[in-house]
């Protein structure tokens, strides 16, 4: 899934672009705020993120650019929340609305139902994680393996999915922290190394016994 991030602030877009990515979604950052429509057209979007407050044009008038080429899912982050704004942005058409300051994981939550309305996941597959017969299903919550499975924590399922996002490679603590620091789960790295031994506990249920293995000193890896 690739996002299209349309915010003038510089700190707030790579801020946003790197806890976004920490999620596993890719991001473009608008850089000629007078060309938004080019950038748009240079890569199949699958959302984007319009800020309001823009240079030369309001995001009200590149949603209604966009919406001439596109039903992409637009997501308006702004800190003008008044239910004038909140009226223009989706009469414009925009699916959503987020006033600044927010949450990563408000918008998090925001990003999944709207791609849940807005593609068929039946199809595409894109709640599931797959390695090899393991799947890990984002909207439940639950790991499964054959026809056992088992419902896992918000912190055990967000370790799971960066792991399997790259299997059979090594995952620092550092960005599985960050990960979840971004979703503001706030641990540290001896609450990681407590809920890693929770995991290992429950695989076993699958016979998955030897999933996860410890790179000391470094991270963790699936194989």
């Amino acid at each position: 899934m690739k996002i299209l991030l349309v915010e003038d602030d510089k700190k707030i877009g790579e801020e946003l672009s790197f806890q976004l990515e920490l999620l596993g979604y890719k991001t473009s950052r608008v850089e000629n705020f007078e060309k938004v429509i080019d950038d748009f057209n240079k890569s199949d979007f699958s959302l984007v993120i319009m800020d309001l407050k823009l240079p030369y044009k309001n995001g009200f008038y590149w949603t209604s650019e966009i919406r001439k080429v596109s039903k992409v899912p637009i997501i308006f982050l702004t800190s003008a929340s008044d239910d004038i704004n909140l009226i223009s942005a989706i009469n414009y058409g925009a699916d959503d609305f987020i006033a600044k300051p927010f949450s990563m994981q408000v918008l998090h939550s925001k990003i999944i139902a709207i791609l849940r309305r807005s593609f068929d996941f039946n199809d595409v597959d894109d709640l599931k994680l797959k390695y090899e017969n393991l799947v890990l299903d984002r909207d439940k919550m639950i790991l499964e393996i054959d026809s056992k499975s088992i419902a896992l924590s918000k912190n055990e399922f967000l370790i799971m999915e960066i792991l399997l996002e790259s299997p059979r490679k090594i995952v620092s603590r550092e960005k599985i922290m960050d990960k979840l620091w971004a979703t503001e789960s706030f641990i540290d790295d001896n609450t990681l190394t407590v809920n890693i031994n929770r995991i290992r506990k429950k695989i076993k249920a699958l016979g998955l016994d030897n999933l996860i293995h410890t790179k000391k000193g470094v991270g963790y890896y699936i194989k």
